[in-house]
This record gives structure tokens, sequence and C-alpha cells, in this order.
């Protein structure tokens, strides 16, 4: 195994983290395409939760299976993953089938991080895994930026089946360059039935996305796109062809004896990683995904259904608990994180995702509210001066923590990130016309970049090789809990100071003098937006605060730079 790999596994992360972010940019185009309205926006929350449900509900599994069957085979596997998950959502026209694909795709994105993370503590020695990490984490980030322009790009050209279509072929690519690259022989004695299976289903699969105007058109081939039944292109037979396909390919691939998938060979790491448990966990963190990114922000800290979520997310969490104890060899290995620096990263993750949600999200709201109101475009841009310092910060630290521990790196990081929403919290109806408005996001990112790499640092050099998967799998699925969390209960402080900002503005006849509407009036409701979101960043500042101190706390003692060893067991 070389390091090609791991650059390989690097470009992997950079381009699966923009996906996420090119589907923000073209969801309208995608609610269309499956047949809902602009105006039916929460409709279409699915697409964007079943994603995180994949990624967040499977991390753990996923990284536990990196450290049972290795970590280029799971590379491997995530890329095949994200690749059908993208043809699935390339032929969607409806959302269940959307919802379905995103899902696929959020699992085969969601391995990529940890086990990339792992590729990391295996190739390079403890005092030496710095930079990479943060090399890691910077293309992770980079792809915030990276994304947006590449969708723009796309959706210049072509729609927006094609940005999934071109995932499909990037995917492929990667996976085989991979397998390659890490040492995995290429059969001698192809699959040739799974070979067929696979090309139908994929020939099958594009005739019914691109739809060729002379077949559909012709009086014979054109009946190819008729549905035998009701409606819905996977009634046609071209649909039944595809679906047929896949189902037959799986079925052989369960069964053959030298399959073109080992399907059978992946069920039994799955076990060997403890399925039963990982479905437990999968249950808890799938209500809490559920609960909180079904919801309207703008009104509500978790959706309608959120408390029967969080029931069931209670209930998974206290099988697993009860499972931990019993099972014989847990998904969580006895004593797995039993060192502070261990599940203190995770600790620490949890509260870097609850204040960089904020930033994330309510800097493109503040620039709507006050600098342009009919350009959610170039809302969004404002942002780029925060992922652009980002990954630089990443790679800073990275190298810092060569020589200075991880906790304080950390928490300067995170220190930085405070100061910088603390001044945005003064931002007024004016501040981004400015060019000073662009030092507090320039700060905050390169804080939030700081504290990425000594966190990853400190539970890799805290754990043994044996659960390095595992592990960085629950530090990045504490960040995106964090995150989901961060974004509702900031918004409920926000809303709050909204509201009691809106009830102190006069009646709109007193403040317009009988007119409908004025400008005066615009401006009193602007001010209570401008007041929402300097009370989010304030609170945001506060929970980089408390990852500070959490990190100062909680890391000392990780031997990052080589210091000590690790005792196994």
């Amino acid at each position: 195994m070389t390091r090609g790999v791991l650059t390989l596994a690097a470009v992997a992360v950079a381009f699966a983290a923009a996906d996420t972010y090119v589907v923000v940019l073209a969801l309208p185009d995608i609610m269309t395409g499956v047949g809902l309205s602009v105006e039916q926006l929460q409709k279409a929350a699915p697409i964007v939760s079943g994603f995180l449900l994949g990624y967040v509900a499977m991390l753990p599994l996923i990284g536990r299976i990196a450290d049972v069957r290795g970590r280029p085979p799971v590379l491997v596997a995530g890329l095949v993953v994200f690749a059908f998950g993208s043809l699935v959502t390339t032929l969607a026209d409806d959302l269940p089938t959307m919802v379905a694909g995103r899902f696929l795709q959020g699992v085969g994105g969601g391995a990529l991080v940890p086990a990339t993370l792992a590729l990391v503590a295996d190739l390079y020695p403890v005092e030496r895994r710095g930079v990479p990490l943060g090399v890691v984490s910077a293309v992770q980030e980079l792809g915030a930026v990276l994304g947006p322009l590449f969708g723009a790009v796309v959706l210049a050209v072509a729609d927006w089946r094609a940005i999934f279509a071109i995932n499909l072929v990037v995917g492929l690519v990667l996976a085989l360059l991979i397998r390659l690259r890490g040492g995995e022989a290429i059969s001698r004695r192809p699959d040739l039935v799974g070979l067929f299976l696979l090309a139908a289903m994929f020939a099958a699969g594009v005739l019914l996305a691109v739809r060729p105007g002379p077949l559909v058109r012709d009086l014979t081939w054109g009946e190819l796109y008729v549905p035998l039944v009701g409606s819905g292109d996977w009634l046609t037979p071209l649909g039944v062809t595809t679906i047929a396909a896949a189902v037959l390919l799986v079925a052989w691939c369960a069964l053959a004896p030298r399959p073109l998938i080992d399907l059978r060979g992946w069920a039994a790491s799955a076990r060997d990683a403890d399925l039963v448990g990982a479905v437990f966990l999968a249950v808890a963190l799938g209500g809490v995904v559920l609960a909180f990114a079904t919801a309207d922000p703008k009104v509500q800290v978790f959706s309608a259904q959120g408390g029967w979520y969080l029931l069931a997310a209670a209930l998974g969490a206290l099988a697993f608990a009860v499972h931990l104890r019993r099972a014989e060899s847990p998904l969580v290995p006895r004593g797995a994180l039993r060192r502070m620096p261990a599940w203190g990263s995770v600790v620490v993750s949890l509260f870097v995702g609850a204040a960089l949600v904020a930033a994330l999200i309510d800097v493109p709201l503040f620039a709507r509210t006050t600098v342009y109101p009919d350009s959610q475009l170039l809302a969004a841009l404002v942002l780029v001066r925060f992922l652009v310092a980002l990954p630089v910060g990443a790679v800073l630290g990275g190298a810092l923590i060569r020589r200075l521990p991880a906790g304080p790196v950390a928490a300067v990081g995170m220190l930085l990130a405070a100061g910088g929403f603390w001044w945005m919290s003064a931002w007024g109806l004016d501040s981004l016309h400015h060019w000073h408005a662009s030092v507090p996001l320039v700060v905050g990112g390169l804080g939030f970049g700081l504290a990425l790499a000594p966190v990853n640092a400190a539970v890799l050099a805290s754990t043994t090789a044996d659960v390095h998967g595992l592990a960085g799998a629950m530090v990045v699925v504490a960040r995106m809990i964090g995150m989901l969390v961060g974004v509702s209960a900031l918004t409920t402080l926000g809303l709050r100071r909204y509201y009691a900002e809106q009830g102190d503005v006069p009646p709109i006849k007193e403040v317009c003098h009988g007119a409908s509407r004025c400008r005066e009036f615009t401006l009193l409701l602007k001010q209570a937006g401008i007041a929402q979101e300097q009370t989010v960043f304030a609170g945001a500042a506060v929970a980089a605060v408390l990852a500070a101190v959490l990190a100062l706390l909680l890391l000392r003692g990780a031997p990052t730079r080589g210091l000590d060893k690790v005792r196994a067991g």
C-alpha cells in the first residue's frame, strides 16, 4: 500500500464533500425534476436529510469495517456505493427515488473520511501525522469552495442530472485507481454474468435518463418509454428492465461462487464489525438526524414528528448501551476510547460542529438580509472568504502539532473562531459594504481550520491501530450531530430575539402614516432580522469558547508529537 492511495483518497474526499454543496445550489432545479414546485421547499427536505441520514447513521459501522477488512477495500466500496447512488439520483423522476439515491450517496461519501484518516495513521508515525491530517481536513473543506463553482459551471451548460452523471463516472474511475494502487489484483477470470447484468442495468438506465429524441418518437421503440401500468418512468419497459437487472445482479453476487461484487464477504465483515450493535446505534443517530434535519428552522426547533424521532433515538441508544455490555465483540471494543484524549476528541468535535454551522448557514442569511436581498448566489459568495481561509488553517494546524500539543493548538483555533463570531455579532445594516467585514470571516475560517487536524490527531494518537477507523468515524459523527443540534439551538435563540425586536416595532399605519408599506417600516423589520443573526453569532461564539476550554482540558496528554506511546489493549 503506497501513499498514492492516500492521494487518491484525499481527492475522493474532496469530491464527495463538493457534492454536498452542489446539491444546495441545484436544489430548485432538482425539485422541479422530481415534481415539486419551488414553493414546496419543506417537502424537498428529505433530499438533504436523506444524504445526512446515510452519512451519519452508517459511519460507525463503516469505520469499524475499515478496521476489520482494511482501508483500501472500504474506500473502493464507498466510491462504488457513491457512484451507484449517483446513478439512482440521475434516473430519479420522483421524490422517493431521489431520496434513495441521496441516501446511498451519503453512505458512500461518509465511508471515505474515516477510512482516509485511518490510512494516514497507517502510513505515518505519530509525530509525522499532523500535516497529512491537515491536508485531508483541508481538501474536505475545500469541497465547500469548489462545489458551488463546479455546480455553477455544469448548470450553465446542462441540467442538474449532469452533475450526478459526472459523480458516477468520477466515482467509478477513482474506485478503479484505488483498487489498482492498493494492491488488489483484478481477477483474470471475470464474472461474465455479473458484467452482463451490470451492463444491462447501466444501458437501460442511461436510455431512461437521456431519452434520445429519435428513439422516443419512433412508433416501435417509443413503446419503451410508455408505462406498462399507471405512470412514472420506473413502470416503463426500460424502467422495469433497469430494476430487474439490478435485482438479478444483487442475487447473483449473493449466490455466485466468484461474483463481480463479493456481497457475502462484505456481509461477513459487517457481522464481524457487530452489525446488530451498528443497527442500534444507527437508529439512535438516525432519530437525531431526522428530528433536527427535517425541521423548518424559521419556525421550529425540530420537526412535527421530532418527538417521536427523539424517542426512537433514546430507545436505540439504550439498546446500544445494553448491547455493548453483553456482546462478545461489540462495535466499540471495550476500552477503545478509554483514554481521555480519545473520548475528549469526540466531545470537542461536537462543540466545534455546533459553532461551525452558524457560519455556514447564518453568514449567507445575514448577507441576504442586508446587502443582497435579491441574489442568493451573491449572498452565498460572501461565505467564500471564510471557506478559503478554513483549509489554509487546517494545513497550518497540522504543521503546528508537530511541535506543539494538540490541545492548545485546537484551543487557540477555537478562540480565534469565537473572536470572529463576536465581531460578527456587532455587524450592522451596512457592515458587509466595508472591507473590514472580511477580517472576522478570515479569522474565523483560520480558527476552525486550526482546530481540525489537532482533534483528529488526538483521537488517532490515543487509540490503537485496530480501532482507528471507528475512532475517526466517531469524531466525524460528533461534528455532524453538533451541527444539526447547533443550528436548531442557535436558531431558537435568534428567533426569540427576532420576535422580541418585532414586538417593539410600531404598527405599520403609525410608521407609514396610513400607507400599506413604506421604506421606514421595511428598515425596522430588517433591523429585527439583523438582531436575530447577531444573537446567533453571539451564541456561536459561546459554543466556540466552550470548545476551546474543552480542548485544553480533554486533549491534555494526547501523544500527537510521539513523546509517548499508546499502550495496546
